[in-house]
């Protein structure tokens, strides 16, 4: 619903929420809590929602801040789908990952790097794999790799354990002996990491190795009669070689034979040559491999390759305005549904498409109204889906629902978060306005708890998603980011989904290639204008802030505007060249430059904020993790100097020690925001 008269719908969004309720709501807790800094690391947040094959029990991964080891800690925890009892499985400091059932529902499988002291595998610090049984809890080491297991799965009758290890494997070129011989220094390449494939009886626990070539695998499938087994594959383990230098493999096990797809379909005639493989899954019948792979600036896809069809390769196609999202694709089982996430208009669909000997048939949204869907999972009987859901009262909760109908109604099973219930939330809402080019742009508004219309101008953080493939959700958000605790401190803050974001069409998306730091600032700036026209936001009281691509167009916006009293620029590009050289995924600069940097040097000026440098008036917060690979520390450190040393702008720089593109310890995620409250109020609100 695209809303341009927004105040005045306010209440109504409040009264609904965006599930679809099969069953009347318990009361609720008085809204009398005032949201904190502090309520952030209260939150648990809901992955890898999976759901058994009868349908009885569900499992998902629970990932909780802890203060004392100053990390988010990820527990397994499981669910009764009929009475809906909940409890905790694994109490362990390190993460548990990649849940996953045996056939029977006997068993709960799981990856986890325990550490004994002392101790010898499975037990050394390394990824292994556990199960749990249902039966009594009981829990056991399955693998005893001493380099430790990447992924695993299990096969269709659960009596084999496939998993990718670990070796280390060196060039035999004409420099290996020198290389050996002076081993102290680092070498750019030489020697990598791969991932042999190997099989686990478990029942004997023997175990043999399947495929040993020398190869990285990002990711394997085995299909159910365990005769074929699909890769996504590199020569070599830095990222760079993901995007555009990956291939899908099949594997014959009769015959050991390796059959590399041919990739045309997503290589030489797709928008760019720099698209990252992900996601794989077999269709039940052992001949359907469903894989896709995304590129930076352009539209995902979504491919079916068929063993058995001459043609025999097919492109599934989106509908309307959404985008593909993520890697999760499933066959639902007993069907010929192929199922995968999508965007829509800042909401995150279940969508399946049927395929029909080699045909695409009809697309469904398998869930009524509005979902944002975190991850999913089918019932052996492909009948029931579980899933996680973000609305606007609750972050991801998990969630069951009739998956045979086209658009089912489904049912909240868990409240992980009960203290939200007692919240005074934000009012959250979706606006629109014009960009100067006449297109229509989109934005999720917060507000705060009880204001209304004739209140008075509030304060305006702008608040900008990375990506800039992405887009922010029409849900509940407490981020570090911004959301949630501006809106408790009396501020509007909006979250533009700018030119370039996902779920708004093709063309939306694709409108940002070679545009960046112009058509995406105009329409940030003029959504700001539509809430100071509409008399919502104070001109004079307004700041930005964003981390990774909202980094960047933060630094674009105080060197393209000086209407902002102040800014907070999160892993934000300050220079292009610097961003090609030295970033891990080169790719994004590639596609939105179009071209090498000694092709397009004018694209890498237009779009650097290096070049508007002496425009910056704004008073400026720098964060930047000291281990970045995505946006090196340089830039933090040129902004830094530009307008320390030679602008003489308000700044400080905050570089987080160990920390990469994200901040991973809780200390550093608390200084962040604190930092952000403190300065905006400063500088905007002039707060001593």
């Amino acid at each position: 619903m695209r809303i341009h008269s927004y105040i005045g719908m306010l209440a109504i969004m409040l009264s609904s929420s965006l599930a679809v309720p099969v069953e009347a709501a318990s009361p609720k807790p008085p809204r009398t809590h005032a949201i904190t800094i502090d309520d952030f690391f209260d939150i648990g947040q809901m992955q890898n929602v999976v759901i058994s094959p009868d349908g009885k029990h569900a499992v998902w991964l629970e990932s909780r801040w802890d203060k004392a080891l100053d990390k988010a800690q990820s527990d397994l925890w499981l669910i009764n789908t009929q009475d809906k009892q909940t409890q905790r499985l694994t109490f362990s400091h390190e993460n548990e990952s990649s849940p996953a059932w045996s056939h029977d529902s006997r068993f709960i499988y799981f990856m986890s790097s325990q550490q004994k002291e002392d101790a010898k595998a499975p037990f050394n610090g390394k990824n292994q794999v556990f199960r749990i049984a249902l039966s009594n809890f009981a829990m056991q080491p399955i693998t005893a790799e001493d380099l430790g297991v990447n992924a695993f799965q299990l096969s269709a009758d659960s009596k084999s354990l496939y998993f990718l290890g670990n070796k280390q494997s060196v060039d035999t070129d004409i420099w290996a002996d020198l290389r050996a011989s002076h081993a102290t220094p680092q070498y750019a390449h030489g020697k990598r990491n791969t991932n042999p494939l190997k099989v686990l009886s478990l029942s004997s626990f023997k175990q043999r190795t399947l495929i040993d070539d020398d190869k990285v695998v990002w990711e394997f499938n085995v299909n159910d009669s365990g005769s074929k087994i699909a890769r996504i594959t590199t020569s070599d383990n830095e990222l760079i070689f993901l995007e555009g230098w990956s291939d899908i493999e099949i594997f014959d096990v009769s015959s050991a034979s390796n059959t590399v797809l041919d990739d045309q379909l997503w290589r030489q005639h797709a928008p760019s040559p720099y698209g990252w493989l992900l996601g794989l899954d077999w269709h039940q019948d052992n001949q359907q491999l469903a894989f896709r792979i995304d590129f930076d600036g352009y539209p995902g896809k979504l491919f079916i390759a068929n063993t058995q069809l001459s043609t025999p390769i097919l492109e599934v196609k989106t509908v309307g305005k959404t985008t593909l999202q993520g890697g999760d694709i499933q066959w639902r089982p007993k069907s010929n549904e192929i199922c995968y996430l999508g965007a829509q208009l800042a909401r995150t669909k279940l969508l399946c498409s049927q395929i029909n000997k080699g045909k695409l048939g009809n697309t469904r949204n398998v869930l009524a109204g509005d979902t944002v869907v975190g991850s999913y999972s089918f019932n052996a009987s492909g009948k029931q889906v579980a899933f996680s859901h973000n609305s606007l009262t609750h972050f991801h909760d998990l969630f069951i629902a009739d998956a045979d109908h086209r658009r089912s109604q489904f049912k909240r099973l868990s409240n992980i978060n009960p203290q939200v219930d007692s919240w005074q939330l934000p009012q959250i809402s979706v606006v629109s306005w014009q960009a100067p080019d006449g297109s229509t742009v989109e934005g999720i508004l917060e507000l705060p708890y009880g204001y209304k219309a004739g209140n008075g101008k509030l304060p305006l953080v702008v608040q900008l998603h990375g990506g800039p493939t992405s887009a922010t959700p029409y849900s509940l958000q407490h981020r570090s980011y911004g959301r949630a605790t501006f809106a408790a401190n009396g501020w509007a803050l909006l979250s533009p989904n700018y030119r370039g974001s996902t779920g708004y069409g093709d063309k939306f998306l694709t409108d940002l290639i070679g545009n960046e730091h112009q058509i995406e600032v105009a329409d940030i700036m003029a959504g700001v204008d539509k809430l100071i026209a509409d008399g919502i936001v104070d001109n004079n009281k307004m700041a930005v802030m964003g981390w990774s691509n909202g980094g960047y167009l933060t630094n674009a916006l105080i060197s393209t505007t000086n209407r902002f009293k102040a800014a907070s620029s999160g892993a934000g590009v300050f220079d292009q060249r610097l961003q090609w050289m030295l970033e891990d995924t080169p790719g994004h600069v590639l596609n939105f430059m179009q071209g090498l940097p000694w092709e397009q040097p004018e694209a890498y000026d237009k779009a650097s904020s290096l070049t508007y440098a002496d425009k910056i008036t704004t008073p400026t917060l720098i964060h930047i993790g000291e281990n970045d690979h995505r946006v090196p520390v340089g830039h933090a450190q040129g902004l830094y100097r530009s307008l320390k040393h030679y602008l003489n702008i308000p700044v400080e720089l905050i570089v987080y020690p160990g920390e990469g593109h994200g901040l991973n310890h809780y200390q550093h995620r608390k200084a962040k925001m604190e930092w952000d409250k403190q300065w905006f109020e400063y500088y905007v609100l002039a707060k001593e």
